[in-house]
């Protein structure tokens, strides 16, 4: 079982001026998919905030996976990408564009999102978007593929052309 974190990027949320809900549904979906949610944060959109949380959860392996949600889109204090792209070592391209081009089947806003994925130390960093919906529509985009990652980032032997999931 892998442990994950979900963070959760939203000032007004922040200032508990909106509740929460892409969040508690992230942390439900990664349970469904068997993962142990260790650990649930907020912060505000600033991102030394933002980039702290990310560093310290995974440089203290606190979470295998981190998921943020929130953050991720035009305006102008949406800088969840750019904290992710500060603290991570190796970007993983591949896991935003497949979760753009699902979200696009959809939506053709897809094309908007800025999301992010890297690897920080053993940690694999995810950006979802704020929305309820379109964080499930982009988490269960990727979800199938996260555990094989997970398992080659732990050093495990993992063949990719043998394994289906």
């Amino acid at each position: 079982m892998y442990k994950a974190a979900v963070l959760t990027v939203s000032d007004r949320g922040f200032r508990k001026e909106r509740p929460d809900t892409a969040g508690p549904l992230v942390k439900e979906l990664l349970q469904l998919a068997g993962y142990e949610v260790a650990l649930c944060a907020m912060v505000p959109d600033e991102q030394s905030q933002i980039e702290a949380f990310l560093r310290d959860t995974a440089d203290r392996h606190l979470a295998d996976l981190l998921i943020t949600t929130g953050g991720t889109g035009f305006a102008p204090r949406d800088v969840t990408p750019e904290a992710t792209l500060a603290v991570c070592q190796r970007m993983t391209p591949g896991i935003p564009e497949a979760m753009r081009s699902a979200s696009a089947r959809i939506t053709p806003r897809a094309m908007l999102s800025r999301a992010q994925a890297g690897i920080r130390g053993g940690t694999l960093i995810i950006n979802l978007p704020g929305s309820p919906k379109a964080a499930r529509e982009n988490l269960e985009a990727v979800l199938p593929s996260l555990s094989h990652g997970l398992k080659m980032l732990s050093g495990a032997p993992a063949d990719c052309a043998r394994e289906n999931g």
